[in-house]
């Protein structure tokens, strides 16, 4: 089965909105590993809207650790890589004015800037990942950068389950989306990379992507996160509330 690498960039969120120290994204890392994920995903933005440096040196302290760090292909960002030496690295597209990553990375587009950093990073024995739409022109430049991973962006798949109930073809639409994924990932075994696949996988749309032919990683955060809220938001009200009823006794 695909392995699960969860992407823990909204516990930083709710951080850096009243630009404090908890909750802290270390502390969410551990307790994903010990609920059993297989690695943790971390996209330093450039304008560190969430993660910011220090966590990316702490997490790649933990021992053992699999840690994916997404960035753009910037040299700031490979040298940081090239500095911290995460198990994967992953490139994807990054605008300032968007809420989160919105589409695959335009390789044909900025293929010189990609097969850079991809160099440089590859030279330094790092695995490079690329997030990629299911195109299969933007696979086969991606293959042609050097990277040994693409990650295929499953937004459009999770877009279209979301609103299959309410239209008459969304069972339909729902199929094409994953047939898409799928021969995405037989061209991109077939050029020798590894086939990950995420963005907008939640509890609703996973099993089906999950059951993919040699789908090897998942990366999934938004949707994990979100239910954290709720599954322990009862044992938080009620670890606060004993303290305070413990503080009420003592005095």
């Amino acid at each position: 089965m695909p392995s699960l690498c969860v992407n823990i960039d909204h516990v930083a969120t709710v951080r850096q909105a009243r630009l404090t120290y908890e909750p802290d994204p270390l502390s969410a890392a551990l307790a994903a590993v010990e609920g059993g994920a297989d690695g943790i995903t971390v996209h330093l933005r450039e304008d560190r809207r969430h993660i910011q440096d220090a966590d990316v040196e702490a997490l790649s302290r933990i021992p053992d650790l699999n840690l994916n760090l997404e960035m753009a292909p910037t040299p700031e960002m490979v040298g940081i890589a090239l500095a911290i030496r995460p198990q994967m690295v992953m490139l994807v597209p990054e605008g300032r004015m968007e809420v989160t990553t919105e589409g695959g990375l335009d390789v044909i587009g900025e293929r010189d800037k990609v097969t850079e950093a991809v160099g440089a990073l590859s030279s330094a024995g790092l695995p490079v990942s690329i997030f990629i739409d299911a195109d299969s022109e933007q696979i086969r430049a991606a293959a042609a950068t050097g990277a040994s991973v693409c990650e295929v962006h499953t937004g459009p798949y999770a877009e279209a389950v979301h609103g299959s109930e309410a239209r008459p073809d969304g069972e339909p639409a729902v199929r094409a989306q994953l047939a898409s994924i799928a021969t995405a990932g037989r061209l991109i075994r077939e050029l020798g990379m590894q086939f990950n696949a995420g963005h907008a996988v939640n509890y609703e749309n996973v099993r089906r992507l999950a059951a993919l032919e040699g789908l090897q990683e998942l990366h999934i955060g938004h949707s994990i996160v979100s239910r954290s809220i709720f599954s322990g938001m009862r044992e938080a009200v009620h670890s606060m509330k004993e303290l305070i009823r413990s503080a009420s006794s003592d005095a």
